[in-house]
């Protein structure tokens, strides 16, 4: 499952394609310099049960660590997933 990843400097998003159709986004906004906001995560039922969502989560933690900036999750799986890793926990 490739990741791709879109961002314009002021808001972004995590996605998965499948057959050229976008199946699963996550998206954030930037607040700031050193900060990103992840607002919503949605997975379509052709990718459900694939863990998609968690692999959206693994790749905004990655760029987090990358960009050496903290992530906010305000939507609700992202926090839970990033709350039951305790390894995502430098990003907080």
């Amino acid at each position: 499952m490739e990741i791709k990843q879109h961002d314009d400097g002021k808001k972004g998003k995590f996605f998965i394609e499948v057959a050229g159709k976008e199946e699963a986004e996550m998206t954030y906004v930037w607040a700031g310099s050193d900060k990103i906001i992840i607002d919503h995560t949605a997975v379509s039922e052709v990718l459900k049960g694939q863990n998609a969502g968690k692999q959206l989560v693994a790749a905004a933690v990655n760029f987090a660590r990358e960009k050496q900036i903290k992530i906010l999750p305000l939507c609700p799986f992202a926090k839970a997933v990033i709350q039951k890793n305790a390894d995502y926990h430098d990003i907080l």
